[in-house]
């Protein structure tokens, strides 16, 4: 008797929205602080990344009698990034627009105060602000979340798929 696998969608789904609430209430934290530009505490949010998608592999595996293969923990952490994106992303873009619009023009001038202390001229900085001001939209803000989490997530699960598979042996 063959028994059914189970979903690996189904698992990235549960995980990556467990995830994704533990990341928006981090990212919360920090913007309603004022630290979400330290890079510190911002390189911390990827320990929920990892810690989301070694679960969600740990899961699947308990739920396939101990077995993931290297593609199944591929789709499934890439998965759970993305989703945890896309919560990210909806986030950002409710709490820049509606609960502190002046977020953005903040994060601006911090960013033309770096870009002084470095020494660039007023040219320079104005080129660099102008390309971030392009990006800083509520849909970019989206699309750039979840586009940016799949990659990262994809290229953390090369490495974490790769450590935590385990086939299936071919002849049962």
């Amino acid at each position: 008797m063959i028994e059914k696998q189970p979903s690996v969608a189904s698992v990235a789904l549960k995980y990556g929205l467990a995830g994704g609430v533990i990341a928006v209430l981090y990212s919360a934290i920090l913007m309603i602080f004022g630290q979400s530009t330290n890079k510190w505490l911002a390189f911390l949010s990827y320990f929920i990344l990892v810690g989301a998608m070694v679960v969600a592999m740990q899961q699947f595996k308990k739920e396939n009698q101990g077995f993931m293969s290297y593609g199944q923990g591929l789709g499934l952490g890439t998965l759970v990034a993305t989703i945890i994106g896309v919560l990210s992303g909806v986030f950002t873009v409710i709490y820049t627009t509606f609960v502190d619009p002046d977020y953005m023009a903040n994060i601006m001038d911090q960013q033309r105060m770096e870009l002084e202390d470095r020494g660039m001229s007023d040219e320079q900085i104005d080129a660099a602000l102008a390309i971030g001001e392009s990006m800083s939209g509520p849909f970019m803000t989206l699309v750039m979340s979840i586009f940016g989490f799949a990659l990262i997530g994809l290229l953390l699960s090369l490495v974490i798929s790769a450590i935590m598979k385990k086939n299936r042996p071919q002849f049962e």
